[in-house]
């Protein structure tokens, strides 16, 4: 087993870390700093019905896009062996097939658009006022599904090409027009629901903009090609693996957005301020997730490059390397929520008694960090490495297996149960990916198949 402090103290390691991770780690807060600000405009608006609308409507967004990441996890997984095995066409039929699949998934979704709210609503018992205002977001908001999906593979190629940079600029710029939007539609012009959800179409709209600029850039340097030019790679050679990872990354991304979907409808069931501030704690969960998902990204490229070279040695090193700074952000963000979580809080929203409820859960925030990093940095992994079936065995297990049981026996806690069972969750994921990592790869002799 490779020596630990040798992993973590080579200086051209970190160097790699920091390029790679970095960019991503500050393009990746402005996704849940963009749901802070929505968060902080609706807040403050007159009734905790109008945040527990957005709080429903875009959880069913959210599920929709984040069931569909697969577009974006597996697109850099694949195209980051691809470049470790220096394959030029795959690398090419991967961008054209995964824009594609985008297209016609984004169409499905705005064609089934009513059956799926329906279907969604009926899940929970919020009040009248809840649901109005959830539809009126989700029907504006629906009408970014192509864009916010090809951003998706776009996004996931330009990681897979050690771009993070470009990405970086992508994110920020997308994330920057929402947030400027939602001031000038919810707070200048007084629209209300309807006017967040409008300033996150026009801003999925403009991120694909940006992203097609950077991709066509891409292109012509490194191989010559314009965006025109990718018709010749339109074809189904080499879409089985694809369509194998997309369906894993599916299932195991369904079962993460039940189990953060199941905190949102049975928060709703406990109340119109009980689902108001759980949004408002699970907003800063983000939060996490998305910094730590920028080192995570590091272990994406290093593993998938490590794949396609078949370089083990490679491939431990770089996950040692990112598992020690994923703990050292997660010990900091919990410090963080510890000292300043009731400051954030009432900055999020001014309504008194979402507030206080918010700050009656935020220990359970507080420990979430510790206990959920590992899961964030071993996804990342087993993206790289194309694992799908491991990912997806661990989610199936942390949900079934953990999630609803523990909530199930202690429902008689309210909404303490939720959070219970949500940090139950995420030890189950960080303790089953990392057994078996350390099973199967993190051994002195591995066999690596790209």
């Amino acid at each position: 087993m490779m020596n630990f402090g040798k992993a973590i103290l080579t200086k051209k390691n970190n160097q790699r870390l920091l390029a790679l991770a970095l960019p991503m780690i500050l393009s990746n807060i402005t996704i849940p700093l963009l749901g802070l600000v929505d968060t902080a405009v609706i807040g403050h608006l007159s009734h905790a019905y109008y945040l527990g609308g957005v709080a429903v409507g875009s959880t069913i967004i959210t599920l929709i896009f984040w069931l569909l990441g697969f577009l974006r996890m597996s697109t850099t997984g694949l195209v980051a062996q691809a470049v470790g095995a220096d394959d030029t066409a795959k690398q090419l039929r991967l961008l054209v097939q995964g824009g594609c699949l985008a297209i016609a998934l984004g169409m499905i979704f705005i064609t089934l658009q009513h059956p799926i709210f329906t279907f969604a609503l009926s899940l929970t018992d919020a009040s009248a006022q809840v649901q109005h205002y959830a539809e009126q977001y989700f029907s504006v908001r629906i009408w970014s599904a192509p864009f916010a999906l090809c951003n998706l593979v776009l996004l996931g190629w330009l990681l897979g090409k050690q771009q993070p940079k470009a990405a970086m600029w992508q994110l920020i710029f997308a994330n920057s027009v929402n947030i400027v939007l939602d001031l000038l539609f919810v707070v200048g012009l007084q629209w209300g629901v309807q006017g967040a959800a409008a300033a996150s179409v026009l801003a999925d709209i403009s991120g694909l903009i940006v992203a097609l600029k950077l991709v066509s850039k891409t292109l012509n340097q490194q191989f010559g090609l314009s965006l025109g030019d990718l018709t010749r790679y339109l074809n189904m050679h080499g879409t089985a693996q694809l369509m194998r990872l997309n369906r894993d990354i599916f299932l195991r991304s369904f079962c993460l957005q039940l189990a953060f979907a199941f905190m949102t409808f049975q928060g709703a069931r406990l109340g119109d301020v009980t689902v108001a501030a759980n949004a408002v704690l699970l907003n800063l969960l983000l939060l996490i997730s998305y910094a730590l998902d920028g080192i995570a990204y590091y272990a994406e490229v290093e593993v998938g490059n490590a794949t396609g070279e078949r370089n083990s040695e490679k491939l431990k090193q770089s996950v040692l390397l990112a598992w020690f700074w994923s703990a050292i952000s997660a010990l900091t963000f919990a410090l963080l929520f510890a000292v300043f979580g009731p400051a954030i809080i009432n900055l999020l929203t001014g309504i008194e008694a979402v507030q206080h409820v918010a700050q009656q859960y935020l220990p359970w925030l507080i420990v979430l960090p510790l206990l959920a990093f590992s899961s964030y940095l071993f996804d990342g992994v087993y993206i790289g490495a194309a694992k799908g079936r491991t990912m997806r065995n661990s989610m199936v297990l942390a949900t079934f297996g953990v999630f609803f049981p523990l909530w199930w026996l202690l429902q008689s806690f309210d909404n303490h149960a939720l959070w219970a069972a949500m940090c139950g969750f995420m030890l189950a994921r960080s303790a089953s990916l990392g057994f078996h990592y350390l099973k199967y790869f993190a051994v002195e002799h591995i066999h690596l198949k790209p």
